[in-house]
């Protein structure tokens, strides 16, 4: 367990990870241990860093003293959360959703402490959902939120132009029965999640509520105070990407917590990559470093952004989190591979999945090993065969060697027509530099 945090709401809001919160909610948690729970619906087989910052948000409640219940939604997951997005979501097949329920449910528990006196709870909302009729929903739960309720609500309303088929509309509702059902079986008083969901949060708390109510008309208690139900919401700003869109499942360009999706390379570089201007929020959010030692690393990394201090932290901290020491030390040791005065001894002893993952967003040119043994001379190798991706003429690469402008193999070549010899990287890849940044990397087939 980490190191305990006396006030959850404080921590969270010095972090910048508190968007809204219900009345009462801070006072109420600094007076009681209490149990509380964020939904993770399984429409791909590995969560993201989007849900990487919701997960943030139960480590803290745990840290906190409380009890954080993580919901893997294998029956909401079969309806689809509108929340956030402009089109319907594609209904995966029960078997999918049993196999991205299995592999959601191994993540979460890399982030949570399922021992010890608060120890985290792992629930899967198909339990209580199986059983239960559609009619008896629509009686028993359904008559307590009106249409209108449920049409003011942001997920709705920015979907009523476009269309919301009644699948995605009920989805509220059953995510509002989720928070009663756990609050009345588990004593969970407490629902989190991105900003986004504060629509859904908050129709569970009317939900508990309403039916509260209900079934406290008959009751003989004269105590206020005990018969009041208690539930309460908080959100966090939602983490997005560069171009402004909120990371998701089913979105593109996804930072993914599996490493078969996104290597720990890439994960690596992603965080090391931060820009200045977002990296103080991101090691805020993404790590459980305390307030004081983050301030120290950004005066060290203000004194010299070159260094990217407060990135290489970030980076650190969330990658071996992840995907543990060995990931981490093996992602940074090919980070530095291309920085190296021995890179390609370095490429020649580093295997070739590693290789291909630091050149991913490098152009790859495939030739035949037929094709590369035939080559009169560099130019041809450079221009022809290369299918002119390198350069566009061969008067057009001759000028460019003799500038000295042009490296194989970190090798600068000052002859157009030498001969092509060159020792493949792997027996197969041969690296080319043009200028002082752009890479191609030849793919030799055999």
């Amino acid at each position: 367990m980490e190191k305990q945090i006396p006030n959850l709401i404080e921590e969270l809001r010095w972090r910048g990870m508190l968007q809204d919160s219900t009345p009462d909610t801070e006072k109420y948690l600094l007076e009681n241990k209490i149990s509380g729970y964020i939904g993770f619906d399984p429409t791909a087989d590995s969560l993201h860093i989007g849900n990487l910052a919701t997960i943030m948000l139960l480590v803290h409640l745990q840290r906190a003293g409380h009890t954080p219940y993580a919901l893997v939604g294998g029956a909401t997951g079969m309806v689809g959360d509108p929340s956030g997005k402009s089109s319907e979501r594609n209904l995966l097949d029960e078997k999918t959703l049993r196999h991205n329920e299995k592999c959601i449910g191994e993540q979460l528990q890399k982030f949570l402490d399922f021992e010890g006196e608060n120890a985290a709870v792992l629930v899967n909302n198909y339990d209580w959902f199986k059983e239960f009729s559609f009619l008896h929903f629509l009686r028993d739960v359904g008559k307590h939120l009106s249409v209108n309720y449920m049409m003011a609500k942001d997920s709705v309303k920015t979907r009523l132009e476009t269309g919301i088929s009644f699948t995605e509309f009920s989805y509220q509702l059953l995510q509002a029965y989720d928070f009663y059902y756990l609050y009345k079986n588990h004593g969970v008083k407490l629902q989190m999640g991105g900003s986004d969901q504060w629509g859904n949060i908050t129709s569970g708390t009317e939900l508990i509520r309403k039916i509260s109510n209900a079934e406290n008309t008959d009751s003989t208690s004269n105590n206020e105070e005990e018969s009041r139900e208690h539930a309460f919401a908080v959100t966090c700003p939602l983490v997005t990407k560069a171009d402004g869109s909120k990371f998701g499942k089913s979105e593109s360009g996804n930072v993914w917590l599996d490493s078969n999706l996104t290597s720990p390379y890439k994960f690596y570089q992603f965080w090391l990559n931060a820009d200045d201007d977002v990296a103080p929020r991101l090691i805020r959010v993404f790590t459980l470093l305390d307030k004081e030692t983050i301030e120290s690393l950004e005066i060290e990394h203000n004194k010299d952004k070159g260094k990217r201090i407060l990135q290489k932290a970030l980076a650190q901290d969330v990658t071996v989190r992840v995907h543990g020491q060995e990931a981490y030390d093996n992602a940074v040791e090919a980070s530095g591979i291309l920085f190296s005065k021995d890179v390609i001894k370095q490429l020649q002893q580093t295997d070739e999945k590693t290789i291909l993952e630091i050149f991913e967003d490098v152009p790859q040119i495939h030739i035949s090993l037929n094709e590369y043994h035939q080559a009169e001379n560099v130019t041809e190798l450079l221009t022809t065969l290369a299918k002119d991706k390198i350069f566009a003429s061969k008067s057009e690469a001759k000028r460019a060697i003799k500038a000295g402008a042009v490296s194989i193999n970190k090798e600068k070549i000052a002859n157009p027509i030498m001969e092509v010899n060159f020792t493949l990287l792997q027996d197969k890849y041969l690296l080319v530099q043009k200028g002082k940044k752009n890479y191609y990397l030849i793919c030799v087939n055999k």
